[in-house]
């Protein structure tokens, strides 16, 4: 039997490890920071901030997944936990009574702009700060390869986010 295995090089294997601590690390930093301030994960976060950006602040349950990078069952769980804290709340869909719509709350809305600040310094700290602007465009560019081959079909919502032209923001 022949080894056909296409090892690692070393420059690849070093890429890789550090992408891995990387994907490991930074949950853990925005968790502790979301769950310090707000009491939420940071997936919940995102979720409370889809609706609390979506028109009528309203979501049908799919598109909040799609745009969540989640799964409907990943969602629904998630979702029903943030309507027990009175955070969202769910009904079915005008349009389509197959489906189920998620809205942000006023209480949802309130807690959305207290953690806002502290994420956004936590994400500049850990990740943007670290980064020149072609670095941050290098960061876009690879991790839309990476996503590409993740999610050919490119059902989640980030794989369509597009990178501004505008000048970087000055920074202090």
């Amino acid at each position: 039997m022949s080894d056909t295995t296409d090892w690692l090089t070393q420059e690849e294997s070093a890429a890789w490890v550090r992408l891995v601590a990387v994907a490991e690390l930074l949950p853990t930093a925005l968790d502790a920071q979301l769950g310090t301030d707000a009491g939420l994960t940071h997936f919940e976060y995102q979720v409370l901030m889809a609706l609390g950006e979506a028109p009528a602040r309203t979501m049908r349950m799919t598109t909040l997944a799609a745009g969540t990078n989640a799964t409907l069952p990943r969602l629904s769980h998630v979702v029903r936990r943030l309507e027990d804290r009175g955070l969202v709340h769910r009904f079915p869909c005008p349009e389509d009574r197959r489906a189920t719509n998620a809205t942000i709350t006023e209480a949802g809305i309130d807690l959305i702009e207290q953690a806002a600040p502290g994420h956004v310094e936590t994400v500049r700290r850990n990740v943007l700060d670290a980064l020149t602007p072609e670095q941050q465009r290098q960061l876009y560019d690879i991790a839309g390869a990476v996503l590409g081959r993740l999610d050919p079909e490119a059902r989640l919502d980030a794989t369509s986010c597009r990178f501004s032209q505008r000048p970087a923001r000055d920074t202090p």
